[in-house]
């Protein structure tokens, strides 16, 4: 079984921009049917890193499982019995995962634009490569995001190479805009799935806290039409009292537990309806295009949506907001595109402070603090309005601070971003809302990006 393993730099490759899925290394790992399924854990277990692996019958590929589809099945009660003693093939038939196969000679950036549009819960599922001789390999999803980040590099400096000559090659430089056009939407998917991830797990717990309580209400209303059965027979309160406690059925007990059930139950709901509107405002699908909006709404729906990340996690404890709000008027602009402002930027300081707990606190914990996040609002003397988003993280050192705002540049480790968030916020509140974003940030003391937009919007730039 000959497996490649996964690349770290994408250099290594020499890809360009016209690069197809056969300059990738593939895991070509496979496993006949007929085998028992423990013998697929043990193969994930030897590979670490192995996406997946190939299932054939008598030599010849069927299919494909993944280590995520796998675990996942395997972590589900009586998966591990079920499956583990059994051929492959009765796991296979039970999950018929959806597997993508590409041939090798398909674009990389191509690829990537196929492997994003599929659905939510296969978008990071790795693909089938195959070759003219049939062959199949498996593609790591995360293996073609990180080439697909290094042509997005490339072509940017192909683009700003192609400006200079515009006049003489002012057909391949349409050609590379539309390209460029093609990676701001899939950067946008991206942002879209971690997002819609974190709403899912927002959603998921109250979710759970209203479907736990409704076998309690519905065993309470069964048994309260008992109790009013028993009260049309026109018998006393303490004969039914009698008669209900022979079924087992306490009545002074339902009588103060279902109203906390049922409140229970309200705050669930609410929490939901909470998180769906803040959604809808978020996305102003519902809304024009320009509109006077209330700014202080746009950031509160932006930290309802990002809850999830600010909550603590394992390495770190909760991240605090703290909100010093002036008094604003109703501001004119894109509010849809503001948000997504407020949101790459509060999302790129909790990933500061995320970082920074670790390599300042994570080992000693007398030096720990709280970390936090900084969020006060004014009115300038120019009738301007500014917004502070600020943390108390390790901050950013001056040479990188001048870089911030170049496209593609990240300070992220390979494959946690590609550099074209804070781009965009400055083209969105510069060009389009002509005002300013800009960092200030002293190292060790944190960082603080403000932006600054009139409030009424110049129809020019429209």
């Amino acid at each position: 079984m000959l497996a490649m393993h996964s690349i770290r730099n994408a250099d290594e490759l020499n890809l360009k921009l016209e690069s197809t899925l056969q300059e990738l290394p593939v895991w070509t790992v496979q496993i006949e049917l007929n085998y028992p399924g423990n013998a697929l854990a043990k193969l994930f277990e030897q590979e670490p890193l192995l996406p997946g692996i190939i299932l054939t019958k008598n030599q010849q590929c069927i299919g494909m499982i993944s280590r995520r589809l796998f675990f996942e099945q395997m972590s589900h009660p009586y998966g591990l019995g079920l499956f583990a003693g059994r051929p492959i093939e009765y796991l296979y038939n039970f999950l018929k995962p959806e597997i993508s196969v590409l041939p090798e000679d398909v674009l990389i950036m191509e690829a990537t634009q196929i492997a994003l549009e599929r659905s939510s819960k296969n978008v990071y599922e790795p693909i089938l490569v195959t070759d003219q001789s049939c062959q199949y390999g498996v593609l790591d999803f995360h293996q073609l995001l990180l080439a697909s980040s290094h042509i997005q590099a490339l072509t940017l400096t192909r683009l700003q190479k192609e400006k200079e000559r515009a006049r003489a090659a002012h057909a391949g430089f349409r050609d590379l805009q539309h390209n460029y056009t093609r990676l701001l939407q899939n950067e946008k998917m991206i942002a879209l799935g971690q997002m819609v991830a974190g709403i899912a797990h927002e959603i998921n717990n109250p979710m759970n806290f209203i479907y736990g309580n409704l076998n309690y209400a519905s065993e309470y209303v069964q048994d309260l039409i008992k109790i009013l059965q028993c009260y049309q027979q026109e018998q006393s309160y303490s004969d039914v009292v009698s008669q209900v406690k022979k079924q087992g059925i306490e009545i002074e007990f339902i009588m103060e537990d279902l109203p906390k059930l049922l409140s229970s139950m309200k705050v669930g709901a609410t929490r939901i309806n909470e998180i769906v509107l803040s959604l809808r405002n978020f996305s102003r699908l519902d809304q024009a295009e320009i509109k006077l909006v209330d700014i202080h709404e746009g950031i509160e729906n932006t930290l309802t949506i990002l809850q999830h990340n600010l909550k603590a996690k394992p390495d770190r404890p909760e991240i605090s907001v703290i909100k010093e709000y002036g008094k604003l008027p109703l501001v004119e602009c894109y509010a849809g595109q503001m948000n997504q402002v407020f949101m790459n930027i509060i999302a790129n300081a909790i990933d500061a402070l995320s970082e920074s707990y670790k390599v300042s606190n994570g080992s000693d914990k007398n030096t720990q603090k709280d970390i936090k996040i900084f969020i006060r609002s004014e009115v300038t003397d120019d009738n301007q309005i500014m917004i502070s988003i600020a943390d108390n993280g390790l901050g950013i050192p001056e040479g990188i601070q001048k870089r911030l705002f170049d496209p593609f540049f990240t300070t992220k480790p390979v494959g946690k971003g590609t550099g074209l968030g804070l781009s965009i916020s400055h083209q969105i509140v510069v060009e389009k809302h002509g005002g300013q974003l800009y960092c200030v940030s002293n190292p060790g003391k944190g960082s603080e990006f403000i932006i600054k937009i009139p409030i009424f919007l110049d129809k020019r730039l429209s």
